[in-house]
């Protein structure tokens, strides 16, 4: 096998089969969430409303992530996402169930947004499972010294369905209406429960099984903390989603600012995943570890000026370039610390550690929703994107400046180190 074989991952049966699952999974949740984030807006008229549709799935998510990542560790991983994904199919059910027509006329308006939110809760607890258990999956099915392609191949497909997932919503709310596209979303979580079962079982690799879970949650964040590579991207990348979380203001932009409509507004929302997911594929050729720290504060630094220049700006097709360029700054961002949690955590600690990284990273944006929900009632919506942007430059200045080690992280060496072990 070539030393810099931009297709390693794939050649390998279960990984493909993997990045299948993966695919429709977030296909299906990030359909699935433009529809409720559509749906409320459209019953609410109110920007404060679409951040406590964040709200109601970070307040799970971030109680039950050490709890889900502990578990995580203790259990075989494939029965586990199989468990995550048939919950989640039954919130996709839910969400149906309350769209349909029978419910609407006879349901008042708050009670069906109290049960869009209820669901929404809901998933938050699932999604504290999704992360723990697909990260650790992913390094059983390829061996080590290929864990920066299989990072760089699996984040790309989770981009490439972000991309796919928005834009498929938008068009599919305005020709079939939100209830059948519900449906649709239901029919891609079975599927890839189905597909899921051609990955045999994994071994369970901690050796602390039924290790007491105050122990073994004090433990996976004593690591994270201790290991300062981590904790610096998981801290620089937490703050900058948190505020600069335009993304959960798009439909305001889309109906009242841009006013171009639910297509418009998919277009908008697939725009950052289109970046992200070139500049994935750009990395699988190109790698991106030496000068890892300078690279990630660049990259962080251009992603709040995009936000800015969204914020600011009135006309769609800028808008749409200024969130394409959004995308391919996170994209890096994404690549960067991807890698250094694969090579830095251990086998039995990977649960307990995306876990944290969840806490850090995947509910700052639903937190960041919320901020942005917030500020844009306080200050108007395009006040509050500007500000969000504005934070997030004012965080990468001053972790540039306090964190000199941050700056010279390099994760060239870690990378030949294992490429010697697995020879």
């Amino acid at each position: 096998m070539a030393k810099n074989d931009p297709y390693a991952a794939l050649r390998y049966k279960e990984f493909n089969t993997f990045l299948i699952v993966r695919f429709a999974l977030v296909f299906a949740w990030s359909m699935q969430f433009i529809v409720i984030e559509w749906q409320v807006y459209s019953i609410t008229k109110d920007p404060l409303s679409l951040g406590i549709i964040g709200l109601m799935e970070i307040i799970p998510a971030l109680s039950m992530a050490l709890f889900a990542g502990h578990i995580t560790d203790q259990r075989e991983k494939r029965n586990l996402l199989a468990l995550c994904i048939a919950a989640f199919s039954l919130i996709s059910l839910g969400l149906f169930l309350l769209t349909w027509d029978v419910v609407v006329a006879d349901w008042s308006t708050r009670s069906i947004l109290y049960g869009i939110y209820s669901l929404v809760f809901f998933g938050g607890i699932v999604r504290s499972f999704f992360g723990p258990t697909i990260f650790s999956l992913v390094a059983l099915i390829v061996p080590k010294k290929i864990y920066p392609n299989a990072a760089t191949w699996s984040s790309s497909t989770w981009q490439m369905a972000s991309v796919l997932g928005p834009a498929t919503a938008g068009i599919l709310i305005s020709i079939i209406g939100v209830h059948w596209t519900l449906c649709f979303v239901f029919g891609l979580a079975m599927l890839a429960l189905i597909v899921l079962f051609q990955i045999k079982k994994k071994p369970v690799l901690n050796p602390k099984i039924g290790e007491p879970v105050l122990q073994s949650l004090k433990e996976g964040v004593r690591f994270v903390f201790k290991t300062k590579a981590i904790l610096g991207a998981l801290t620089l990348d937490m703050v900058a989603v948190l505020f600069g979380g335009a993304i959960a203001l798009l439909p305001v932009f889309a109906q009242d600012i841009l006013k171009v409509g639910s297509e418009g507004f998919g277009v908008l929302r697939a725009a950052p995943a289109v970046g992200a997911f070139l500049t994935m594929l750009t990395t699988a050729y190109i790698p991106i570890s030496r000068k890892a720290g300078m690279k990630l504060l660049g990259a962080v630094f251009g992603f709040g000026i995009c936000i800015i220049v969204f914020g600011l700006s009135s006309i769609f097709w800028v808008s749409v370039v200024a969130l394409f360029f959004s995308g391919v700054t996170d994209g890096v961002s994404m690549v960067i610390r991807q890698t250094i949690l694969q090579i830095k955590t251990p086998d039995n600690m990977r649960g307990r550690v995306s876990s944290v990284n969840s806490m850090f990273v995947g509910s700052s944006n639903e937190l960041g929703a919320f901020e942005s929900g917030l500020t844009a009632k306080l200050m108007g919506t395009v006040t509050a994107v500007v500000f969000g942007g504005t934070m997030t430059l004012i965080t990468v200045i001053t972790t540039g400046l306090v964190s000199p080690t941050f700056r010279k992280l390099d994760l060239t060496k870690d990378l030949e180190e294992h490429q010697k072990e697995e020879h």
